[in-house]
């Protein structure tokens, strides 16, 4: 078995029962796979599914779930009821892990939680990681020096389908810090995003400043974006909003903290 592996289940040895905080992103989902293969783990997987997280990815979560054969629980997370998070200050991810970590640990009634934070965060603009290390939560990954490529590989070893699921990060990414987060706009963003999927973009961002769209697509895929300006202009304008424009730097995550 690949030395990784062990070490993870090393640092899960003699920690049950756990919570594992999951999402359904990569890194999550390979967690949620070594902890369901490890000798007699007590673990619940918990969803905390919130406006913050597209449908589509709520859908695909579950169907994970049931590849790794995990009873996935989901359970709802009314995060912009905090008006400290949905006012959208630069620290706004702070705010939101400290809730999650509020029901996680209602939930799990003294139980360890784990997630699926991993070395390659620790170089990144990441408020809610220094919240989760305040609330006790562990990071099996960090603990055994684990990064997001080795993740993607040990996910490949295993031939899980998320090996290669791009990282994405929650809707709130899509608004500029100061601009209040409400269900509106994220409903805007998320039905922008899936018309950006159904014109063929491989990776891509809908940010809105105001009554304009920001479209991140990677720079290769330009003249797809001149060649789909019409449907573009058009599904902006659906939305509500007055201007459509492409970011002519490219598809890259975390745009918004570029100024932070």
């Amino acid at each position: 078995m690949d030395d990784r592996f062990e070490r993870v289940g090393r640092i899960l040895r003699d920690r049950s029962p756990v919570i594992v905080a999951y999402s359904g992103g990569v890194d999550s989902s390979l967690l949620a796979a070594i902890v369901s293969r490890c000798p007699d783990a007590r673990a619940r997987y918990i969803l905390l599914d919130s406006p913050l997280m597209p449908r589509r990815a709520v859908d695909e979560a579950l169907r994970i779930a049931e590849e790794l054969g995990i009873d996935c629980e989901v359970v709802p997370f009314a995060i912009l009821d905090d008006s400290e998070f949905s006012l959208n200050p630069f620290d706004r991810c702070a705010f939101c892990k400290r809730a999650q970590s509020r029901i996680l640990k209602e939930i799990g009634d003294g139980a360890l939680i784990i997630d699926g934070a991993n070395t390659s965060d620790l170089g990144e603009f990441r408020p809610g990681l220094a919240v989760s290390d305040e609330e006790g939560i562990i990071h099996p990954f960090i603990e055994a020096g684990i990064g997001k490529q080795d993740v993607r590989e040990m996910a490949r070893e295993c031939g899980y389908s998320f090996r290669d699921k791009p990282s994405d990060a929650c809707l709130a990414t899509r608004i500029p810090y100061g601009e209040p987060i409400t269900c509106e706009t994220l409903h805007i963003i998320e039905k922008g995003e899936e018309i950006l999927r159904g014109l063929g973009f491989s990776r891509f961002r809908f940010r809105i400043h105001g009554d304009i769209a920001r479209i991140e697509v990677p720079p290769e895929e330009f003249g797809l974006a001149l060649a789909s300006r019409d449907e573009v202009v058009s599904a902006v304008k659906s939305l509500g909003l007055t201007y459509a424009t492409l970011d002519l730097v490219g598809f890259r995550s975390g745009s918004m903290d570029e100024q932070v």
